[in-house]
């Protein structure tokens, strides 16, 4: 028989047990939430203070071959830091390349509007008349009817040269790869680049999924391997390029705290919107070599182009710039032909097959105006106006009488065009730089996870034992 004392001690006992279970469970709650907020603390507050200077090129894991392009990582890597990135960075201030013409305003063609984004940093600063260069707003000099064509060239081939009397005058003639009417400069409004950088907005949800569903899914779906020829890969692997720029540009200019207005790196966003996925990270040095071609291939025209804007110091300085880009000995030696555009449209199906794809990237084009937050909407209209100036460049065939015409551009498609080919170096930097940073961390964190996990195991294990 049990006494009523023993009883007594026994219960005492068991909640005694029971208190020291429910301290211990307490305790590692704990510890897991200190360990948890220092790690995401690393994450999202991580900035600019990092070794830059720490590459860590011998554990980069893109090496070899860029695909389908004529350049290897390792070469672009070297050619972009040592030459690239300092040109275009310095090209980009110039007022030639400071000033991009836009159609801010617009009705989205596809649904009804969601309205504007209400968040401070969605908004541009948008340029007043007497502040852009008033050669700007002059028409240009030469109309379509004026150019002429060459004749005799085969039938859906792409000419890697083109006309070398080049520049004859900026034009006003709509660029067929987009949609946008660059004549109609009653609803155009001048913006400053410098003034509006390509950031962080808080532009997403449902409204900026949209977008991008709309573009890969209807414009340019991910076929099976099998049935992705070379053309609708091209289109596909430069749309996941540039989006994957965008994505790295608003990891690396991020809001960090909105009531400080603290600005830094958010290396985790970056890996989880890129790097995670190595074939974006492909995808980008893609684009870049693509468009880097373009202006290589239409060396002789821009180098003779007019960059005037009134400031004769500054123009001179443009064309000098563009002359040491265009034509730099260490890129002629170790990269000539970036991506080799005469591979594409072969065959009786090629003239069809360009009218497919450029219908494709006129849609893209138009989706720009379907971008709910104005800033989002300026650079989402500059790349794919800089893209389609690549795409017109390197496809100038004409659909319908498969001729190639004599290059001529508008002021603002070569705008864009350098502005591009700079947000595209720069992303390629930011990923030699943040990339194996990024990456550490969240290797740290699946460690971290899994000793969690493990001190869990071991708890519990020790707790059933006291049962």
């Amino acid at each position: 028989m049990v006494k009523k004392g023993e009883i007594g001690d026994k219960s005492e006992k068991k909640k005694s047990r029971w208190g020291w279970i429910f301290g211990a469970i307490l305790v590692v709650l704990l510890a897991t939430a200190v360990a948890s907020s220092i790690n995401t603390n690393k994450i999202s507050l991580s900035n600019h203070q990092h070794n830059q200077a720490c590459n860590c090129a011998d554990s980069r894991k893109y090496t070899g071959i860029v695909e389908d392009c004529c350049c290897d990582y390792e070469t672009v890597d070297g050619l972009n830091e040592e030459v690239l990135n300092p040109l275009l960075q310095e090209l980009v201030t110039t007022p030639f390349f400071r000033y991009f013409k836009v159609k801010l305003w617009c009705d989205c063609p596809f649904w009804p509007d969601d309205g504007m984004c209400r968040l401070r940093d969605c908004s541009v600063c948008e340029c007043e008349e007497n502040e852009f260069p008033e050669i700007f707003k002059k028409p240009g000099r030469i109309s379509s009817q004026d150019l002429v064509c060459q004749e005799g060239k085969p039938q859906a081939t792409v000419d890697r040269t083109l006309d070398r009397r080049a520049f004859r005058g900026w034009v006003e003639i709509d660029n067929p790869w987009t949609s946008d009417d660059e004549t109609d400069n009653a609803e155009m409004t001048y913006v400053n680049l410098q003034l509006n950088p390509e950031r962080y907005t808080g532009y997403t949800g449902p409204s900026a999924r949209r977008i991008w569903d709309a573009i890969y899914t209807e414009n340019c779906p991910r076929y099976p391997s099998g049935e992705f020829c070379k053309e609708k890969k091209v289109l596909y692997k430069l749309i996941s390029g540039l989006h994957s720029s965008i994505s790295i540009h608003i990891a690396a200019d991020y809001l960090l705290d909105e009531a400080a207005n603290v600005w830094g790196q958010n290396l985790q966003l970056m890996y989880d919107r890129v790097l995670q996925y190595p074939d974006r990270v492909r995808n980008l040095y893609f684009t870049y070599l693509f468009v880097l071609r373009a202006v290589t291939k239409a060396a002789d025209y821009l180098e003779q182009a007019e960059y005037d804007t009134g400031n004769p110091t500054e123009d001179l300085k443009t064309k000098s710039l563009m002359k040491q880009l265009l034509y730099n000995p260490k890129l002629q030696a170790a990269c000539p032909i970036p991506f080799d555009e005469a591979k594409l449209w072969q065959g009786q199906s090629g003239p069809e097959l360009r009218q497919q794809i450029q219908k494709q990237f006129r849609n893209i084009s138009a989706l720009m105006d379907c971008v709910g937050c104005e800033k989002c909407r300026l650079w989402g209209k500059l790349q794919v106006l800089g893209l389609g100036t690549a795409l017109k460049i390197l496809f100038s065939v004409d659909g319908q009488d498969h001729v190639d015409q004599h290059l001529q551009l508008q002021r603002n498609e070569v705008i864009a065009l350098g502005n591009l080919l700079n947000r595209l170096s720069e992303s390629v930097k930011l990923v030699r730089q943040m990339g194996p940073s990024a990456e550490k961390i969240m290797e740290g964190q699946v460690f971290a996870h899994a000793d969690h996990t493990s001190t869990w195991r071991r708890i519990w294990t020790s707790l059933s034992k006291l049962r």
